[in-house]
């Protein structure tokens, strides 16, 4: 049975691709909460609109649809009281839109810190903010003993900002509660109005780290929408940029967890490897980040004439230096110390939260974009996806390690099947259409909304980073550690602030 199915008083709407979605009333709403709330539906994002809400789900099968709720009062069901997940995008919704999620267990603003100067700015009743901005109150703890350590948003290294309250009996963390936000840029205001290579430059800005996956995703969605095929050629290419960027940030952040366990070694040689590749990158696609490369329809340059042999080199060096690598971070016995048990995701928790990338697969969640729900070409080629089930750092470690394994391979059989061929196809609009593509990022599933006007331009686009449902984990996974812990935990989830507040 598919998730409309299950819905029976859905209205499908035209135009839609390429999964359906349907406009749903209070009944339909009140079930799909109850399918999230079992367990059986996985949420995969929840954003606001002109005039109601949408939300993305996928069911067990692996079938995907996105339901509307008419906000006819400005307020609509929350889905966050019965499904956690859903508490914090109910609140950016609130604070973006206006629209109030009726029951909600949480009502402080997320995205507003009260220094904007429109409140509620996606909405068509925009208004002033208040003069003085309400004072945020965390949520209370009790218990004797227990004292709070304030930390950010500004910190100590070039990091973006965030506000952590910990609460603390000694050195124990009882509570530590986030607060996010500060790095909000308006992007889904700016995608507004723009022309579909604009809007690509600006998806491609909304984490830099992650640049390649973003601009995948709203590629694939644009094509969706309009029903065009890029290249064959080209879809081979962005495949070999998203193995690049995932290989450069996973080595990153292997030498940067060891850091934060003070080992500063493996820090200094995955950092070595981490710059081989950047530059091998640079080479190639004539950008270290390969930004502005993936573009509707295509690509917008080809691979250098040396590009092939300059990514075959690179995977030689790391096949001898990495594996050498990896043996010491096995052997090293005050690392092990550091990162086994420590920062523990229960597997139920990485299921609820639908916990994409490493930190969902280090705890027993078997999902990947490229796989389900899938796409070209890796529907084509042979990889695995590393899972595991201790959910602690060092299981984050191990999964990442096994996948600059898979990335390896898969840079191998992209570069043997590469075809020749034109980069890119025009992109044809006759009248407003909808899509959405999800693309595997190295921290997880990217989700991109849109829609497209009549003109060619976007009526409204929805970026949705694999943070949002990581970020709630970590405040799980620290509970019970002492807080000198916390930046090793922390650094092994590397969620990103600017993918998440946009």
């Amino acid at each position: 049975m598919t998730i409309l199915d299950t819905i029976a008083d859905a209205q499908v709407v035209d135009g839609h691709r390429p999964w359906p979605r349907a406009i749903v009333e209070d009944f339909g709403w009140a079930r799909a909460i109850d399918e999230l709330a079992s367990g059986r539906w996985t949420l995969s994002g929840l954003w606001g609109d002109a005039g109601a809400v949408h939300m993305a789900v996928m069911g067990e099968g692996g079938d995907i649809a996105v339901l509307t709720y008419r906000c006819r009062d400005r307020h609509f069901p929350s889905v966050g009281a019965r499904h956690a997940p859903a508490v914090r995008l109910e609140r950016a919704i609130r604070s973006l839109f206006g629209y109030e999620p009726a029951g909600a267990p949480d009502a402080r603003p997320w995205l507003d810190h009260g220094v904007w100067d429109v409140k509620h700015p996606l909405s068509d009743r925009a208004a002033a903010p208040a003069p003085t901005p309400a004072r945020y109150t965390f949520l209370p703890v009790e218990g004797e003993g227990l004292h709070q350590v304030p930390v950010g948003p500004v910190h100590a290294s070039i990091i973006e900002p965030g506000h952590f309250r910990f609460t603390a009996n000694g050195e124990f963390v009882v509570r530590v509660e986030e607060r996010l936000g500060y790095v909000h840029k308006g992007i889904e205001s700016l995608m507004a109005g723009a022309s579909l290579e604009g809007a690509a430059m600006l998806v491609g800005r909304s984490s830099g780290d992650s640049t390649v996956a973003y601009a995948y995703a709203f590629a694939r969605a644009v094509e969706a929408a309009t029903q065009s095929s890029p290249p064959p050629r080209a879809v081979y290419l962005r495949a070999v940029m998203a193995e690049l960027e995932r290989l450069a940030n996973h080595l990153g952040d292997i030498g940067a967890i060891c850091n934060d366990a003070s080992f500063a070694l493996m820090h200094a040689q995955t950092g070595i490897l981490r710059e081989r590749v950047l530059r091998a990158a640079d080479a190639c696609f004539g950008h270290r980040l390969m930004m502005d490369v993936v573009m509707p329809g295509g690509v917008s340059r080809d691979l250098n004439a040396d590009g092939e042999a300059r990514i075959r080199a690179l995977i030689a060096e790391l096949r001898t230096r990495f594996p050498r690598l990896i043996e010491l971070y096995d052997n090293t016995a005050s690392l092990q110390d550091r990162t086994v048990t420590s920062g523990i995701v229960k597997p139920e928790y990485a299921r609820q939260f639908g916990a994409g990338g490493y930190v969902g697969r280090a705890a027993g969640r078997n999902f990947d974009a490229r796989r389900t729900p899938g796409y070209a070409p890796y529907d084509a080629l042979q990889f695995e996806v590393p899972v595991l089930e201790a959910g602690d750092v060092n299981a984050r470690v191990w999964i990442r390690i096994r996948e600059v394994e898979q990335s390896l391979s898969l840079l191998e059989q992209l570069l043997d099947r590469l075809p020749r061929g034109d980069l890119r196809t025009s992109i044809k609009i006759g009248r407003s259409c909808e899509g959405m593509a999800y693309a595997e990022a190295f921290r997880g599933d990217v989700l991109v909304w849109l829609r497209l006007g009549d003109d060619g331009t976007i009526a409204r686009c929805h970026l949705r980073d694999a943070s949002w449902f990581q970020w709630p984990l970590l405040e799980a996974a620290i509970e019970n550690n002492i807080i000198a812990d916390f930046p090793l935990c922390y650094k092994s989830f590397n969620c990103s602030y600017s993918g998440h507040d946009l």
